[in-house]
């Protein structure tokens, strides 16, 4: 190895250290980021390495905080409960690449208004549709779901998925079909 080579390895270890001094000093607990439960940085001495060019015994090395679960999200507004006329649907048999819509009929039976956040299919073949506007306690909404079973085949069953200030937040609603092959499929 050559003077120049070892002057720049020299001068990238300075520089390393001296940026992990900076960061030691100036970043300080207070600054960062608060989290709800508490989760703190810890600075410990590095153990001495074995490699030839051995880091200084004093320089220190930040852990980052552990992962922490993200928490469930809260409904929107106050709870409140829902009844569904039906929960789940059948078409019998159907067709493929076939349009199939059912609306499902709810009622908000709770003292609060109801707020539907979202509904999501089990599938890109399943699509809701649903009031985006608060449903008034004793008001009646409706949920629409196109369901279009493409290419599949045989008997299907999918989901629907409310997420509302309800408890529990999450409402499923099921369809099914027996879809048939195209002719000459």
């Amino acid at each position: 190895m050559d003077d120049s080579m070892k002057s720049n390895l020299q001068l990238g270890l300075l520089v390393l250290i001296a940026v992990t001094v900076i960061y030691g000093t100036f970043i300080k607990e207070d600054s960062l980021p608060r989290r709800s439960t508490p989760a703190t940085t810890v600075a410990t001495a590095k153990q001495p390495s074995t490699s030839p060019i051995a880091a200084p015994q004093n320089q220190l090395d930040f852990q980052q905080p552990a992962a922490q679960t993200p928490e469930p999200a809260k409904p929107l507004g106050p709870p409140t409960s829902v009844a569904f006329a039906e929960m789940s649907h059948d078409f019998g048999a159907i067709k493929q690449d076939t349009e199939n819509e059912k609306i499902f009929i709810f009622t908000n039976t709770g003292d609060n208004p109801l707020i539907i956040e979202n509904a999501r299919g089990s599938c890109g073949c399943t699509v809701p549709e649903w009031p985006r506007e608060p449903i008034a306690p004793g008001a009646t909404g409706e949920i629409r779901v196109v369901y279009k079973p493409g290419k599949q085949k045989g008997k299907q069953a999918k989901t629907v998925t409310i997420t509302a200030n309800t408890e529990p937040r999450d409402t499923r609603l099921t369809i099914s079909a027996e879809v048939a092959a195209e002719e000459g499929a």
